[in-house]
């Protein structure tokens, strides 16, 4: 065997080797977003068991509550009617907690600074970048009352651009990370009227 010949199969060899860690690596990213889809489901629909219906407008409270289904903090859900997805808000933020569902980035509903960090998953915070400017997003807290949002825009920030996803006078703001993590879509709420 020539020397070229024992090269060209090394790198075929490589190649190989690198198209099987590709495929794996693949794997584990679906079978992570199953495992989010499944908890983030069960969440919500417990949630929607212990959350009261109310109909007033009133808060009862003027600092976010929280409730604890199977473990997990939550201080309510989010529902994207656009993107056909109900979900469970985590009442703090970290990556643990990003891989099942959304989480409370900073903020609250009562000063109108709300931000939710969400995983690109398809059915966590993966479609944002279709919402369009008028589309309706409710947030329920766990007292049972809808804040509703409508989107004023939808935008992609820096990955690393922290202070421009805080900054603006937006009442709720949604984010995630493109796949590789290079830029945020960045979507952007007031109160609706």
């Amino acid at each position: 065997m020539t020397k070229k010949s024992k090269g060209a199969r090394a790198l075929m060899l490589l190649g190989c080797l690198l198209l099987l860690a590709a495929a794996a690596l693949a794997a584990y990213n679906i079978v992570s977003e199953k495992n989010a889809d499944e908890r983030a489901e069960a969440a919500v629909t417990e949630l929607k068991k212990v959350i009261p219906e109310r109909t007033d407008t009133e808060t009862a409270a003027k600092q976010m509550q929280t409730v604890t289904v199977d473990g997990s903090t939550y201080i309510g859900y989010i529902s994207i009617p656009a993107l056909n997805i109900d979900l469970p808000v985590n009442s703090e933020w970290s990556y643990p907690l990003l891989k099942k569902a959304p989480c409370r980035y900073k903020g609250s509903i009562f000063t109108d600074d709300l931000i939710i960090a969400g995983h690109n998953y398809q059915r966590h915070f993966g479609g944002l970048k279709l919402l369009e400017t008028g589309d309706e997003v409710d947030f329920t807290d766990v007292d049972g009352i809808v804040y509703k949002y409508t989107v004023s825009s939808v935008e992609k920030l820096a990955g690393s651009d922290v202070t421009g996803m805080e900054d603006g006078d937006w009442d709720l703001t949604l984010f995630t990370c493109t796949i590789g993590g290079v830029s945020r879509v960045t979507v952007r709420c007031q109160k609706a009227s």
